[in-house]
């Protein structure tokens, strides 16, 4: 430390005459004491002033710059010496290097920019400010192509500097990426990909830009997904795969490059870190396990990703995917799970599925986890039957498979995400099925549950999900005992509230199965009806222009099928309706203006 203090007295000294030899010798000896103890090092420098001598020192001229450029870059290491090399004003000199032949100049500045960058807001506004990034990024693209050792190492530095100048700041990664760094960058990964250090610095820049939206259509039109997958199957490491799987999940969000991850075999990849993984017991196996399944499954989340996949129900990847499902991995059960109901997405897909036994796999599967069972794959098993129940065809085939009796199993959980995908299957599967609706609407246990599940404030979709099967299981039964369960526990109420519903489809569904309340059993019903003020919310529903024709239509339909009662028609004849109804005569949907006519003769007759 003493020789540092005298290097740095005679350093104040020979700044001020340009004495070169001096000048080298006690820049050497700073470098010293920095490989010593940098800390320490960094401390007596801002201590003595010495900051403030160092911009005159970068001069390009001069055979000491690189040596200056390289303290810079150490002392940079230090993030309390971050705001103090900005505020002494070396921001712009070292930016001035940046226009320099000499490659040794070029990396220590290129180092230095970079670690006053690293986690500085001040150093990112600094070199942005002095336009830094857009040099290195020109010298990036006018040295790509170049394979030479010393090269190589000048191009691992510049990414690093565009890669700490841009970390977890949008605007100026959008900066970078409208300079045109990444096709550049996709290239250059091309070429060195034999350089380890250059390599994992392109896939961290990768990383960072991916996550913006703004990128994925410039990843798109390079060969990106060939890159990376190229670079995977050379991978023995977890920790590079790691890093490949980490710019893998941003870009596979994009459903062209999901396409293109497909064409260039990165599927084939994950199937085989999954059968090298699944039986590991280390905790890179589980992560990578994980990780690896879970990118398949976002690759099924692209239409034509899934469908080239799917093939026709015959392709290799389908049926591995398809073998997941009874593995004793819960991870993969849930991938596998999650993967049918990406693959259930249309109508064809479906129908295949249903006729090849996938729902027997899905059952059994649901069967495991009934007691303690695993949340997360219980919601995946839902959810692909909810999706396969969709088509026509194969709801009265899911039915005879027994889906809704283990269905009902799960009627016990207390877990939102599972009564919701729960209440969505069923619903989906007593879609114009009577028979079904009526044996479920007459279930007891299921509607004792519904009734309580429309209470669920704290889960809008829950609620809205009960409400909606509650109404499905009256509107497809038309069953006079299916009305009669509801009214006994406790429905009618929640249908009511459900047709005020901002949703004008949720508004329909329960105004028809109203309607069927009403018609089936108007004096069961009565008493709920003047509860839940049933002749109030319809008259508001006809006075609100912003009621959908179909809307208008029901509650017509409805305040016709409440007139048998008395109580409930003389709350028709307190709230004026004719004046309401005779209005929407001139209504300009036809349907609306007969019912309008229809109606008005029917309350002019009883008033």
């Amino acid at each position: 430390m003493d020789n540092l203090s005298d290097a740095l007295e005679k350093l104040k000294l020979a700044s001020t005459d340009s004495a070169t030899d001096s000048v080298e010798s006690c820049l050497d000896c700073l470098l010293k004491a920095l490989a010593n103890n940098n800390t320490e090092a960094s401390v007596k420098i801002q201590e003595m002033g010495i900051l403030p001598l160092l911009p005159t020192l970068l001069s390009p001229q001069s055979s000491c710059t690189p040596k200056v450029a390289n303290i810079i870059a150490e002392l940079a290491k230090n993030e309390f010496m971050r705001s103090p090399c900005v505020g002494a004003g070396l921001i712009p000199p070292l930016i001035q290097l940046l226009h320099s032949a000499n490659q040794e100049v070029l990396l220590q500045t290129g180092r230095a920019l970079g670690n006053i960058c690293y986690d500085s807001h001040e150093g990112r506004s600094a070199v942005d400010l002095a336009g830094g990034a857009q040099i290195v990024a020109e010298h990036i693209k006018s040295l790509f192509q170049n394979t030479e050792p010393e090269n190589e190492k000048l191009l691992t530095v510049f990414c690093g500097m565009l890669m700490n100048y841009s970390n977890d700041n949008d605007s100026l990664q959008a900066q970078l990426i409208n300079m045109g760094v990444i096709p550049t960058l996709v290239k250059l990964l091309g070429i060195h990909s034999h350089n380890t250090a250059l390599t994992e610095m392109c896939l961290i820049a990768f990383g960072n830009l991916a996550e913006l939206e703004s990128s994925k259509e410039q990843f798109a039109s390079t060969n990106i997904a060939e890159e990376l997958v190229r670079l995977f199957q050379k991978q023995s490491e977890h920790e590079k795969k790691e890093m490949i799987f980490e710019v893998l999940a941003p870009l596979a969000e994009n459903d062209v490059i999901k396409l293109q991850l497909v064409e260039a075999g990165l599927v084939e990849c994950l199937l085989e870190v999954v059968a090298q993984t699944v039986d590991g017991e280390r905790e890179e196996d589980i992560a990578q396990l994980k990780t690896a399944s879970d990118l398949m499954v976002l690759l099924l989340l692209g239409d034509e990703s899934m469908q080239k996949l799917f093939e026709g129900g015959k392709g290799s990847v389908f049926q591995r995917v398809l073998s997941w499902i009874p593995s004793h991995n819960h991870q993969l059960q849930l991938a596998g799970a999650l993967a049918i109901a990406n693959f259930a997405r249309n109508d064809g897909n479906c129908i295949h599925m249903v006729d090849t036994g996938i729902v027997q796999k899905l059952l059994k599967l649901l069967d495991r986890h009934v007691e303690e069972g695993n949340v997360t794959v219980q919601h995946a098993a839902l959810s692909a039957l909810r999706n396969l129940a969709i088509p026509v065809v194969n709801k009265s085939k899911m039915l005879s498979a027994g889906v809704a009796d283990v269905v009902l199993r799960f009627l016990q959980s207390e877990m939102p995400p599972v009564q919701f995908k729960l209440l969505g299957t069923l619903r989906m599967l007593i879609d114009t099925q009577a028979e079904a609706a009526d044996q479920l609407g007459t279930n007891g246990k299921l509607v004792e549950r519904l009734v309580e599940w429309c209470e669920a404030k704290d889960h809008a979709g829950v609620m809205g999900e009960s409400n909606r099967l509650l109404s499905a299981l009256i509107r497809h039964s038309k069953s006079k005992e299916v009305v009669r369960a509801v009214i006994h526990g406790g429905g009618v109420k929640h249908l009511v509230t459900m047709a005020t519903s901002e949703h004008m489809i949720m508004q329909n569904e329960a105004l028809v199965a109203l309607g069927l309340i009403a018609a089936l059993d108007l004096v069961a019903a009565e008493k709920d009806f003047v509860g839940a003020n049933l002749v109030s919310v319809l008259h508001k529903l006809l006075s609100d222009e912003r009621s959908a024709p179909e809307i208008k239509y029901n509650s017509m339909i409805l305040i016709c099928a409440v007139m048998g009662s008395e109580p409930l028609h003389k709350e028709v004849q307190s709230l004026a309706f004719i004046d309401v109804v005779s209005k929407l005569r001139a209504h300009e949907n036809k349907m609306v203006s007969h019912q309008a006519s229809l109606t008005e003769q029917r309350l002019t007759a009883q008033s």
